[in-house]
């Protein structure tokens, strides 16, 4: 015991397998139960850096499958747009063919008028024509 306090006092000490130590036996337990623990921390860190790194790749994957389907929607959106353009320019087209036919039906039928007249008128001087003879 005189020894150890000897070599205590020099700031040396005995372990439990009488090794000389610098540290006392309890620092030099709780020195490698805090390493152990540390270790074990930095073990959880590098699990937690794993997953999180794996949760910004998905969100990243989203983020683009999303962007993806906005592309698409934008391009569907614009196709209607210009399909809906096409069928009123042809609707205008149609509207404007319907008046230009009207327009002739219009002139067929006054012209049709005035050669029922003159028919008339000639079937009528026939008639008298032939009660002369």
């Amino acid at each position: 015991a005189m020894a150890q306090a000897a070599l205590g006092a020099a700031g040396l000490h005995l372990d439990e397998l009488s090794k000389l130590r610098v540290l006392e036996p309890g620092v030099a337990q709780q020195t490698a139960q805090l390493r152990e623990e540390c270790r074990a921390f930095l073990h959880k860190i590098a699990e937690f850096q794993k997953i999180v790194g794996s949760l910004i790749e998905l969100v990243d994957q989203l983020a683009k499958a999303a962007e993806s389907e906005k592309m698409k929607a934008i391009g569907a959106r614009n196709l209607l747009k210009s399909i809906a353009k096409q069928r009123e320019a042809q609707e205008q087209q149609l509207q404007a063919l319907i008046a230009e036919k009207k327009t002739q039906l219009e002139r067929y039928r006054v012209e049709y008028e005035t050669l029922c007249k003159i028919e008339a008128d000639q079937n009528e001087f026939i008639d008298q024509f032939i009660f002369q003879k």
